[in-house]
């Protein structure tokens, strides 16, 4: 009994100190307002750390409470924003999905995708309406969604190495259970 609270009180512990990294790596990307997308993207690889290390509800709860106190403090929500509507989760949902066949997964993978950038047009269009008058054009939201859908192909395929990477390079040096 006492090793088993012992574990979940380390779990707890790792998680409670991803959160606070998650939140420190997205204040930078809202002080200096070019690296949003960029700290958004570094915060959600602490959920991949969570998903193979940790698992259960860990991860879900670091991307939730990474998402809330983020929105809460910083001043820029651009990258809660980012993080809190797909990068934060889908690392989480992308073990799962690849658990599917090969072809399921990416259409639900694009799915996920769709769903995400169909809350933040709506989030746009609702809170911030003279953010999308800058992209009038009728030419530009295609080409805008075309770079988007670029780069989440890009996102996933650099997570999937990311992931690798760690399991087969790094996982020894970080485990938590040694």
């Amino acid at each position: 009994m006492a090793d088993r609270i012992r574990e979940r009180t380390k779990k707890l512990t790792v998680c409670a100190m991803l959160c606070a990294l998650g939140v420190v790596l997205m204040a930078l990307g809202s002080l200096i307002e070019v690296l949003d997308l960029s700290t958004a993207a570094l915060a959600s690889l602490l959920c991949i750390y969570a998903v193979i290390e940790l698992g259960g509800f860990y991860p879900w709860a670091i991307w939730l409470v990474t998402s809330a106190l983020s929105l809460l403090l910083l001043p820029l929500k651009t990258p809660a924003l980012f993080y809190g509507l797909f990068l934060g989760y889908y690392p989480i949902l992308k073990e799962k999905l690849e658990r599917l066949p090969r072809l399921p997964s990416l259409l639900l993978k694009l799915v996920t995708f769709h769903g995400a950038l169909g809350i933040l047009y709506l989030i746009l269009r609702l809170f911030l309406p003279s953010a999308l008058a800058e992209y009038g054009q009728k030419w530009l939201l295609p080409v805008l969604y075309g770079m988007l859908l670029v780069c989440f192909l890009l996102y996933d395929l650099a997570l999937t190495r990311l992931i690798s990477f760690y399991l087969f390079r790094l996982r020894a040096r970080f485990r938590m259970h040694q």
